[in-house]
């Protein structure tokens, strides 16, 4: 905690003053976000700083794999669904961007199985996922374990795009144009950014 209390007073001392004028009319008139980001939990991606944002630009939703459920409005905890909703209904964003990463523990989990001592949640929710991972396993077969994390991690990114299509008020916005639904895939090492094209296979952004 000491060190986040030093990172606080850091912040106070140096990037408040930046932000002060920009937080305090958010903090009267409220966000306005333009774009969602579904992104890892993972400590090592931050969309905030990958895309250089600043307060009010982003509504960021992270979990582990950045994985979305497809609709289901019943009486369980949907804690993903109701910030998609809160999104897309109450804020009215524009684009939402799925933002997978290199290296991604979920995904490994999935394809090699969580360890026995985090069955009681993680396990049932990256099964979400198992339709990439059989994928991964029939694309990529033998001991190529690299390739295989990356045909998953990218193949979990456009499940995720197709299980968005199953919220009626998504398809209902995209279908109206507007809405737009956008896969991103980062590569830690590199720092590079690639996007999903419509040929479905994943692109560098220029620049990048």
């Amino acid at each position: 905690m000491d060190d986040l209390i030093e990172g606080y007073r850091r912040f106070r001392a140096d990037t408040w003053a930046d932000y002060r004028a920009r937080v305090k009319t958010l903090a009267s008139e409220g966000q306005r976000p333009n774009t969602l980001v579904i992104a890892c939990s993972d400590s090592r991606v931050d969309p905030q700083m990958i895309f250089g944002a600043g307060p009010g630009e982003l509504f960021v939703v992270r979990n582990v794999a950045n994985l979305v459920p497809p609709y289901a409005p019943d009486s369980a905890y949907h804690g993903t669904s109701s910030a998609l909703e809160f999104a897309v209904r109450g804020l009215g964003v524009q684009h939402i961007v799925i933002m997978g990463h290199g290296g991604c523990g979920g995904i490994h989990a999935l394809l090699n199985g969580a360890p026995g001592h985090l069955g009681d949640f993680l396990e049932p929710w990256i099964q979400l996922a198992a339709p990439a991972r059989k994928s991964a396993f029939e694309c990529v077969p033998g001991d190529r374990a690299a390739e295989r994390q990356l045909f998953c991690e990218h193949a979990s990114i456009k499940l995720t795009v197709r299980n968005l299509m199953t919220f009626p008020w998504v398809k209902e916005k995209v279908d109206a144009g507007e809405l737009q639904i956008h896969g991103c895939w980062f590569e830690l090492a590199s720092g590079r950014l690639l996007r999903l094209g419509a040929d479905e296979e994943f692109w560098p952004v220029n620049g990048g």
